[in-house]
């Protein structure tokens, strides 16, 4: 049984298409779908590309939290179908009250682009079980809107339920409290984070490592982690 993961593409998505390479290296199958629509087409999985979605306008991710699409990625979450969103698609996540906490301007006010250093903090989502718990990745990051922010209340329930999914490491690139690079709800199934790991997972392409140039593929275990998640789900 091959997994099938959803990539949907929105007015102003950049990254929709190295989310289906990534998907595809992974070994997955990638579908395309528009967020015009009302059809996830049977898929196991969903990813919420990077980009601007609708030009950022209002907020990041506000315009997209409420396309027509959005309707059924909330029914398939709430079914425990394993949905992960990256940079825009995190914004739209937490837009969409599909993960607490929102993301502001960066800090010192500028679009940042680097290789970041990450901790794995929760290794038990249906995104992040191939890694270990504490294990240091590095995942290239781009973003103007990427300060996770908070209430006291809701960062308290973060720490205390385990539901911080990655920390910045070495630095904090844009502001955001606790260090937090991505987040996970309750059950494990809908993850978010700035980072882009589908830009990690091709030898050549990804971040530098200590080993050689462009050679960082620790994007990789995002996607396979979701394909272990969907086929023991069957």
């Amino acid at each position: 049984m091959t997994t099938r993961i959803g990539v949907i593409t929105f007015p102003g998505s950049l990254d929709d298409g190295d989310a289906q390479r990534a998907v595809r290296v992974a070994g997955a199958e990638p579908v395309a779908l528009w967020h015009g629509s009302h059809d996830l087409d049977g898929v196991d999985a969903i990813v919420l590309p990077g980009g601007f979605s609708y030009g950022d306008y209002l907020r990041a991710g506000a315009i997209a939290a409420n396309a027509p699409i959005m309707a059924e990625v909330k029914d398939a979450a709430a079914k425990g179908v394993p949905v992960l969103g990256i940079c825009n698609g995190f914004q739209m996540l937490v837009e969409a009250h599909l993960l607490p906490g929102g993301l502001i301007r960066n800090a010192h006010q500028q679009f940042i682009r680097r290789d970041q250093r990450l901790r794995v903090e929760n290794a038990s989502t249906a995104w992040t079980s191939d890694f270990a718990q504490g294990d240091e990745i590095v995942i290239p990051l781009k973003n103007a809107d990427g300060g996770y922010t908070a209430s006291t209340e809701t960062l308290a329930r973060l720490e205390g339920e385990g539901l911080v999914a990655f920390r910045y490491v070495g630095v904090n690139p844009n502001g955001s409290l606790n260090d937090i690079a991505g987040v996970t709800n309750e059950r494990g199934n809908v993850v978010g984070l700035m980072p882009h790991p589908e830009h990690a997972v091709e030898p050549g392409f990804g971040p530098g490592t200590p080993a050689a140039m462009r050679s960082g593929v620790d994007g990789v275990k995002f996607f396979s982690s979701a394909i272990k998640a969907t086929l023991a789900a069957v």
